[in-house]
């Protein structure tokens, strides 16, 4: 694993120092939390997922950002859980596939409060870790953000490709270093729900949540 003094400092654009860090887990932030403090650049993680369901698996993801980000004294806001308003969002999205328009709806939303956030509380700068998932579309997301933040005047989105130079594989070896709960479903209830489908469709249990963690022990294949 590559170490602190071994990284490249990040080029944080606009000659800026600060950042509204959008998180949207430890396992997939932590990577580019570790980063950032290696960078010497302040930033202030911002917790808003009002798509994770159900409430037991919002509380998981939201507990290990918290754990990891008072490890590394990042300032944490615990923004609402907004869940009412998702799914108001999502009506007549929820047979819309992964990738698809609902998750731009979701990116959207996410990323409005963010960048809401950043305005109010003078950061000039905003990104999220959302990208650094190879499951996710990253110019799906950076669209969302770059709309997000061209609503307020000398609001910027950060479009950083976390995944670059190994980021996505640091990302698993911390997450393991850390015991990090592991999601097993991107995080939505529809996410759950077609998720659990393949898995039954292919002789596999349902998820079963707040069971597994990274670095405990090997999956069972069955699971």
């Amino acid at each position: 694993m590559i170490s602190n003094s071994e990284r490249k400092p990040l080029p944080l654009p606009g000659g800026h120092h600060e950042v509204l860090l959008h998180s949207c887990c430890a396992p997939c932030s932590a990577e580019v939390m570790e980063a950032m403090v290696a960078s010497g650049i302040n930033f202030t993680i911002f917790f808003y997922n009002p798509n994770i369901h159900p409430r037991k698996e919002y509380d998981l993801r939201k507990d290990e950002n918290i754990r990891f980000a008072q490890k590394l004294g990042i300032p944490f806001v615990d923004a609402d859980y907004d869940r009412d308003n998702w799914f108001a969002r999502a009506k007549g999205l929820e047979n819309e596939p992964e990738r698809g328009i609902r998750c731009t709806m979701c990116f959207d939303m996410r990323f409005e409060r963010t960048a809401l956030y950043a305005h109010e509380h003078g950061f000039r700068v905003i990104t999220s870790s959302l990208g650094i998932s190879r499951w996710k579309n990253m110019e799906q997301i950076n669209d969302c953000g770059r709309r997000a933040a061209s609503h307020y005047p000398n609001l910027m989105y950060w479009e950083y490709n976390w995944r670059k130079a190994g980021g996505s594989a640091r990302m698993i070896e911390i997450s393991k270093r850390e015991k990090f709960y592991q999601q097993e479903y991107c995080g939505c209830a529809y996410s759950l729900r077609d998720t659990n489908r393949h898995r039954i469709a292919t002789n596999r249990k349902p998820i079963q949540i707040g069971i597994m963690h990274y670095g405990t022990s090997d999956p069972d294949p069955k699971q």
